[in-house]
């Protein structure tokens, strides 16, 4: 272990702080970063930063239990496809060209940029939400969580086979190129399966968690079988990232709580569609 990443530990604080406020996974602002910026190769950029990620958002998933909004049953239901998938995604990302890899991480960039484009504004959810509580009465709902504040959050989840397919594709892009689960979950459990937006951003954020950890899990033994020179390269970044993200995840939802959501999804949607457009042109300029 060196410590000549020890400005990593700065820019990880950043990183989690706009990941938690945003709601994107960590990773896929990480491996950019760690490509671009450090000259990683593709498969230990993408790994390293699924092995941060997973810090970081389990101090965001710890939050998200304390308000009792987890929908663990569906949660499960679709980790029996994105944990499979994320694995096998691990897997092929040490059997593609580097350049084959970062052209699917720009694609994958640039699709998350007009994801955030494309997101529904604050009244759009409030109605959504509106609509899927006056849909159902008690007793009909198949599922009632009471919330710590008191809050009843009743619904029936509909499309289950979908949202396990859109899931399962998520967590193949997870463990490919580190991005993909999180935005597909966030816009079926809200718009195909009609849960409601808190508890599915809470059942979203413990589904990316624990397949995270599943496809960090799946590079963390390449990089072991890669031999010690790989292997020392993600431990002397881990070793400033992740207290950067724990401290973060912490700073994160502060933040959420001053800037518009709209706005800052906006932002993110130009900063993606920029560094997929770098990504891009670097695999342009070296084919030339």
């Amino acid at each position: 272990m060196t410590l000549q990443y020890w400005f990593m530990l700065p820019v990880a604080v950043v990183v989690a702080t706009t990941a938690m406020a945003s709601g994107v996974e960590g990773a896929t602002f990480f491996a950019p970063v760690l490509m671009l910026g450090l000259g990683l190769e593709p498969e230990v950029a993408i790994g390293t930063g699924l092995l941060t990620e997973v810090f970081g958002f389990a101090s965001g998933l710890f939050g998200y239990w304390r308000q009792r909004v987890i929908d663990y049953e569906l949660g499960v239901a679709l980790l029996a496809a994105t944990v499979p998938a994320a694995l096998l995604g691990a897997w092929a990302a040490g059997h593609f060209d580097p350049t084959i890899l970062k052209v699917i991480l720009g694609v994958g960039l640039f699709g998350v940029g007009l994801s955030f484009l494309r997101a529904p504004d604050a009244e759009d959810v409030s109605r959504t939400d509106a609509w899927i509580e006056g849909a159902l009465t008690e007793d009909q709902a198949v599922t009632c969580l009471v919330a710590r504040d008191g809050e009843r959050l009743r619904y029936s989840v509909c499309n289950r086979t979908e949202g396990r397919l859109v899931a399962g594709v998520g967590g193949l892009f997870m463990g490919l190129i580190s991005t993909g689960l999180g935005e597909l979950n966030g816009y079926f459990l809200m718009r195909r399966c009609r849960v409601p937006s808190r508890v599915a951003v809470a059942t979203s954020v413990f589904v990316v968690a624990v397949t995270a950890l599943a496809a960090s899990a799946g590079h963390l033994v390449r990089f072991i079988s890669a031999g010690p020179a790989t292997l020392e390269v993600v431990v002397s970044l881990v070793v400033f990232t992740v207290p950067g993200v724990i401290i973060g995840g912490q700073i994160g939802p502060a933040v959420a709580a001053r800037i518009p959501q709209q706005r800052l999804e906006r932002g993110l949607a130009v900063l993606f569609i920029l560094v997929a457009t770098l990504t891009l042109a670097e695999v342009l300029l070296h084919a030339g």
